[in-house]
């Protein structure tokens, strides 16, 4: 295992060494993540680790139905649902009325 230094500023901030950062593969404006444990030994042990948001792991888990996405098709399917749907909603108390 290898260790490394760092220094921290006044103001808590601390420099992940490029070394770290490759084999992480992190860049800039990346979210890390910092676990803290007790050993059985009553020592501390911090982990550094990349995280990713919800968007990020997800990406891609479900394809599209077709590539390029046509948005207006979409809209307009989606337009056309809620009108049929008003339509229906608004003929059933008239069907009741006339019982």
């Amino acid at each position: 295992m290898k260790e490394f230094f760092i220094v921290m500023t006044r103001k808590g901030q601390i420099t992940v060494p490029a070394e770290i950062r490759r084999t992480l593969k992190l860049k800039q404006g990346d979210k890390i993540g910092l676990s803290v444990r007790r050993t059985d030994k009553d020592k501390i042990q911090v982990t550094l680790r990349p995280v990713q948001s919800v968007a990020e792991m997800t990406f891609g888990s479900v394809a599209p139905r077709k590539r390029p996405e046509d948005f207006d098709e979409l809209r307009r399917m989606f337009e056309e649902s809620v009108a049929e749907e008003a339509v229906m909603e608004d003929a059933a108390p008239r069907a009741a009325d006339e019982d």
